[in-house]
């Protein structure tokens, strides 16, 4: 039989997942919103617009 170790991290580790994890979030939105969404290459842009609109999000 194996011996298996568990160790626990700190509760602030478990913070900091939380908090990169939300950051990455928001970097992903603002990229899709602003780089996507405002983009000169019209290929880019009205796929971005068919997939707002297909999700009900306003954008006119």
């Amino acid at each position: 039989m194996s011996q298996s170790q568990v160790t626990h991290l700190p509760v602030a580790a478990g913070q900091v997942g939380r908090l990169s994890q939300a950051l990455m979030a928001m970097v992903l939105g603002v990229f899709v919103i602003g780089m996507v969404g405002f983009s000169h290459i019209d290929v880019v842009h009205n796929a971005a617009h068919d997939v707002r609109h297909s999700n009900a999000f306003p954008c006119h």
